[in-house]
């Protein structure tokens, strides 16, 4: 497991997240002989957190205007309302039940609720792959329960995905879990970030997390974040990151 520090602010801190993420994931993959199709499809699945809605995390997107995006298509979903057991059964938007806040590595899990979160993020997927889109430019990312969410889905997904970003999210199932994961989706990269002064999901839970699925022989990478730099400054840092980015996508086809 690897470990590097990112320096950032909330809502930018998760779109450089997911920069470092796509980057990483692309230059990690096999380069297969095929010429680089520069009009090739993409497309992020976005999961958000616990009481939070798909349209408040749009903005992310309005970053990414060059026209190398021209073709990724982003979504937005939001999670059904549901009564949440760490707010008192509170109703909120919630893709899964969450016993207690702070979320540990030792929290229990509502296994069933994820699984069914799972299949719903599947059959998003299947939808867009349907579609056209080549599995492999398939990107899952989410933030804190959309996290955990995002590493359910990717790793029993039957087929090799782009990658996964989890952001600040946890193992939201038990060790039996990994046997269902099939060789295809251990193909499928993945980046783990977790902030360090995280009161929510504590950082342990993060941590855990990583050594807990390579187990099964799965790559992941981790990196620590914590708060510091400016907005503008992580912008043009952002920029930078997805215009490499862009640049591996459209060669990555072109070498073995």
């Amino acid at each position: 497991m690897k470990s590097t520090e990112v320096l950032a602010k909330p809502i930018v801190l998760i779109t450089v997240s997911i920069g470092i993420t796509i980057s990483f994931i692309l230059l990690c993959q096999p380069k297969p002989i095929s010429k680089p199709d520069p009009m090739a499809r993409s497309f992020v699945l976005w999961l958000h957190g616990l009481g939070d809605s798909g349209p408040a995390n749009e903005p992310i997107k309005t970053l990414f205007t060059s026209p190398e995006f021209k073709n990724t298509k982003w979504s937005f979903p939001s999670a059904p309302s549901n009564p949440v057991t760490c707010n008192y059964g509170a109703i909120m938007p919630s893709w899964f039940d969450i016993h207690e806040i702070p979320v540990t590595a030792e929290s229990p899990k509502d296994e069933g609720g994820v699984l069914k979160a799972v299949q719903n993020v599947h059959a998003m997927i299947d939808k867009e792959i349907s579609a056209g889109t080549n599995p492999r430019n398939v990107f899952l990312c989410g933030f804190s329960q959309g996290g955990a969410l995002t590493l359910a889905s990717v790793l029993l997904y039957p087929k090799t995905l782009g990658g996964g970003a989890v952001f600040s999210g946890w193992v939201p199932f038990n060790s039996s879990i990994l046997e269902r994961v099939t060789p295809d989706a251990k193909k499928t990269p993945i980046l783990w970030s977790h902030g360090m002064a995280d009161r929510t999901v504590l950082f342990e839970a993060g941590q855990a997390g990583p050594p807990f699925i390579e187990k099964s022989g799965l790559s992941c990478e981790f990196k620590v974040l914590i708060q510091a730099l400016c907005t503008s400054c992580l912008i043009s840092v952002i920029k930078i990151i997805f215009q490499s980015f862009m640049f591996f996508h459209h060669i990555k086809h072109a070498y073995k």
